[in-house]
């Protein structure tokens, strides 16, 4: 890579990546683009160039980017008041919880910032219940988890993963955390028999990092009934998949199903900023007394507003509905494509969730050579796991904007079979 003195030459977007690359961490490989504005299912790179957004920010802006009615909600706040902490009350946290546990249907919440601190609340609330409501002896909670989950880079995180690419060189990882198949009710039954210290089961509705794997019908309505019948908190990762993103508010409600803890990220600020919650019942909620855990800038006021703008554009705009509407027409042209092209394995996904699967190992470049073509046409996504491509736009996309990435996307698998 050319130094910084020789950006001078450089375009913009040249000029952009060769700074993050001096100065920043290594810890991520973008796709070599320099995005600088959006609007809705668009962005614009720095020259100038438009792009369908096929990733949304890992499902963050399902609202579409800058959605109006949330950047107003943002500045409207912002003139006012950020942050109080959390030594003082302020007027927006109390209509903020209130919001979220009548639409979600919990007692009470607890909001955080980003998607990881809601997964580590979750813990937390479940050994906490473990020990003063299960009565399991001090220090010997357990929580189990599905392989090939992802719910952040935290250690605690990453003691649950099965993905090497988190775990290696980070080790002593936390103990108490026990792996089974995703998918797997007779497994899961069996770790219940098995250890009467097990507190918690944390389990994506649908494994998003892992390649949109979508489990069996009722899956879920197992997982709630094998909790209640072992007293095990049910625990539903929704950072990803919730908000509308599957085409219903939750993924949990496919199988009408109530979590014991819902934790919540992403889309619940639109992608304005980092906002998280862990949702939960007074039996769970209230084993946290004052001073036990928190976050200086949870539940600002800030944060506040922007969600519940947020969640009321989900609401008015029929957001969950759109994306049941626009994944079926998603799945039907790549299905119809899948007929003509060797290079497609599996279809696959919920909503506007959905992935392919390329008939290729996971160590190969062909997923990602794929991408970069569709940026070329004007299309963004990323592979997953190697020979995975997720595809994510925001639920605000229509029937044309649809059309015209499922063009993009046929053009670019059929010109490379």
């Amino acid at each position: 890579m050319a130094s910084y003195t020789d950006t001078i030459e450089m375009n913009a977007s040249q000029q952009a990546m060769e700074l993050e690359y001096r100065y920043g961490a290594h810890n991520y490989k973008p796709m070599p683009v320099v995005l600088e504005r959006g609007l809705g299912v668009h962005v614009w790179d720095v020259e100038g160039k438009q792009y369908l957004d096929f990733l949304s920010a890992y499902s963050a802006v399902s609202q579409g980017h800058c959605h109006p009615k949330i950047v107003d909600a943002l500045v409207a706040q912002a003139q006012k008041l950020t942050l109080t902490s959390r030594a003082f009350y302020n007027d927006k946290l109390g209509e903020c919880e209130q919001f979220l546990c009548e639409y979600f249907g919990f007692d009470k919440v607890l909001m955080m910032n980003s998607g990881v601190e809601g997964g580590e609340t979750a813990l937390k609330l479940t050994r906490k219940w473990a020990y003063k409501v299960k009565g399991i002896e001090p220090n010997k909670a357990k929580t189990v988890y599905a392989s090939g989950n992802f719910w952040g880079r935290t250690l605690a995180a990453i003691s649950a993963s099965t993905d090497p690419s988190s775990t290696n060189d980070y080790g002593p990882f936390l103990p108490g955390f026990e792996i089974i198949p995703f998918d797997d009710l007779e497994a899961l039954e069996n770790a219940f028999k098995s250890d009467p210290n097990i507190a918690g089961f944390m389990v994506e509705p649908i494994q998003g990092e892992a390649g949109v794997v979508v489990p069996k019908e009722g899956y879920l309505k197992g997982v709630r009934e094998l909790c209640t019948k072992y007293n095990v908190l049910f625990i539903a990762d929704e950072v990803q998949t919730g908000i509308g993103r599957t085409g219903k508010r939750l993924a949990c409600d496919w199988d009408n199903v109530k979590p014991d803890i819902l934790v919540l990220g992403k889309a619940l600020s639109g992608g304005v900023m980092p906002v998280s919650a862990a949702l939960a019942d007074d039996e769970v909620m209230l084993t946290i007394a004052p001073g036990e855990h928190g976050s200086t800038y949870g539940g600002n006021p800030l944060a506040c507003a922007v969600t519940v703008a947020a969640l009321q554009v989900v609401i008015d705009e029929n957001l969950a509905e759109n994306a049941e509407k626009m994944g079926q027409l998603f799945r039907s042209r790549i299905v119809d494509l899948q007929k003509q092209c060797s290079l497609i394995e599996v279809v696959r996904g919920k909503g506007l969730l959905n992935a392919i699967v390329i008939n290729d190992t996971e160590d190969s470049h062909t997923a990602m050579d794929l991408c970069y073509k569709m940026m070329e046409k004007g299309l963004l996504c990323k592979p997953t796991h190697g020979n995975k491509i997720r595809f994510a736009p925001p639920l605000v996309i229509n029937e044309k904007q649809m059309k015209q990435a499922c063009d993009i996307i046929e053009q670019v698998f059929l010109a490379n079979a």
